[in-house]
Formats: structure tokens, C-alpha cells, sequence
């Protein structure tokens, strides 16, 4: 598998192309951003951290029976995967209010919610990723309604899938967003599942263990993802 030619990099991962056009190479960079990209810092080890904790998610939901674009890791922050046509939309489950949920209904954070939320936001740093709703999504034509009711019915898999898991290592799975794409006409989850991307916290302390310790500028970020891996059974190289 031959990379080659760079065909896009986001705030944290670049992706590349290869000489199968089924096939592509994720690159989890050391870049941590907060607050669309107002805050960029290099912190060592996290490409490799995250590239490591994504493909061991990935696996573990593959296990569980859940598509994902995820193929092989091909070094610390390579990873090989699927080419999909992807969905311009972030489907987040939330389990816990915080964040941005408690900024604009004005609820306490740590609210457990029951049933969990389902939120769908378009993915535009221009306009700085707006709520939208499914109504949107199939009048402005990002996906279509079976393949939108697909992608929700595999977030709330997912969250049954790792509820069990990260609660397994003392933590609470608080939210977290997916992304997905279409690869021969089937919906399958793309981007990564990592700390970046999902809030969690310590099951008896409800010390904040993800990117919200960049955020708040807490300390120990890619520490604390290391942490969290070793709950849920990973090793990191020292």
C-alpha cells in the first residue's frame, strides 16, 4: 500500500490518498485545538495516543457488529481505512448534560439524561458547526432519510457498545460525536473515536478525564488519555 498525495488536513488529523482509491491513510497529528481552532498547541505523544485508543474502539465495535471504515494500523499514528463518501453532518448522543447543551438550555451540568439526546450538527467551520435537525439534512440533500435513520440507529449502538465499556474502567461515558460515510452503498462509521472527540469522567469523582482538561486547561491531557485507555485494557508504549 503506496501513500501518497495529501487530500485534506483537519484540525488534528491529515488524510491521504493511495494508489487504492478504496483505501486511505489517517494520520493522528501531535495538534490539539479548542474553540474552532482560536487554540492550537502541539502536545507530545497525542498522535500516537489517539491513533492507538481509535483502532482499539474501532475493533471493538467492529466485535460488537457495527460497520467502521477502520482497517489496520500501518504505524503509532498511521492508520489504514476505508474511502468513504462521507456525511457533512456530526450525530452526537449525549448521556450526561455538559458542555455546549448546558450553555444553551441553561441546565445544571451533570444532569443525567434519560433517555439519552440525539443532536445532528453540520459540519462547517465557516459557520462554526450549527444544530441542525433531520428535517435539514434531507431538504438541503446531505444524506439521505434511510441512510440519516441509519446512521442514528448505529450512534445509539455505539453508545450501548461503549457505556458498558469505559463504565467497565470506573467512567462515565458522558457524549460523544460520530461521523459516517458511505462505502458501496452501505452507511459505516467513519473519522475516530478518541478522547477528542467524547466527554468522560471518573465514575467517583466526576474528574473530567478527555479533551475538556485542554479546554479548561487542566493539565495533563495526554496523560489523561493514556488513563483512560489503560481502564478499558490498551498499553502504551512508555
Amino acid at each position: 500500500m503506496e501513500k501518497r498525495q495529501e487530500l485534506y488536513a483537519g484540525k488534528a488529523k491529515s488524510v491521504f490518498r493511495t494508489d487504492d482509491p478504496d483505501k486511505m491513510v489517517l494520520v493522528f497529528r501531535d495538534d490539539t485545538s479548542a474553540f474552532d481552532g482560536k487554540r492550537i498547541e502541539q502536545l507530545n505523544r497525542k498522535g500516537m495516543v489517539n491513533n492507538k485508543f481509535n483502532a482499539f474502539i474501532m475493533t471493538k465495535l467492529q466485535e460488537a457488529g457495527i460497520p467502521t471504515h477502520f482497517e489496520a494500523c500501518l504505524s503509532d499514528t498511521e492508520s489504514l481505512v476505508q474511502s468513504l463518501d462521507m456525511m457533512p453532518i456530526e450525530c452526537v448522543v449525549r448521556n450526561v448534560a455538559a458542555g455546549s447543551l448546558c450553555r444553551r438550555l441553561g441546565v445544571t451540568e451533570g444532569q443525567e439524561l434519560n433517555p439519552p439526546t440525539f443532536e445532528l450538527f453540520l459540519k462547517n467551520d465557516a459557520l462554526g458547526d450549527p444544530m441542525i435537525n433531520e428535517s435539514h439534512v434531507e431538504s438541503f440533500g446531505w444524506a439521505k432519510a434511510d441512510d440519516l435513520a441509519k446512521a442514528k440507529e448505529l450512534t445509539y449502538k455505539v453508545n450501548d457498545v461503549l457505556k458498558a465499556l469505559f463504565a467497565s474502567g470506573g467512567m462515565i461515558l458522558v457524549d460523544y460525536k460520530l461521523e459516517f460515510g458511505l462505502f458501496k452503498g452501505e452507511v459505516v462509521l467513519g473519522d475516530e473515536f478518541s478522547p477528542d472527540g467524547c466527554r468522560l469522567w471518573d465514575s467517583e469523582t466526576r474528574e473530567k478525564l478527555d479533551k475538556d482538561r485542554f479546554r479548561q486547561g487542566l493539565g495533563n491531557v495526554v496523560e489523561s488519555y493514556e488513563e483512560i485507555g489503560r481502564r478499558i485494557g490498551m498499553e502504551f508504549p512508555s
